[in-house]
């Protein structure tokens, strides 16, 4: 693992554990969904 990705999960835990804290995890859980799906549709699009 490069230290690039290492960087970003560790950002994703932490950004995680703050929207955790300040009462929005329902709107992180859903853009991520949005996105994961968005990724996927993209790669059959064009695949």
């Amino acid at each position: 693992m490069s230290l690039k990705s290492s960087i970003y999960k560790a950002l994703r835990i932490w950004n995680d554990i703050d929207a955790v804290r300040k009462g929005r995890v329902g709107k992180r859980v859903g853009r991520r969904v949005a996105g994961k799906a968005t990724g996927k549709s993209m790669r059959k699009l064009f695949k």
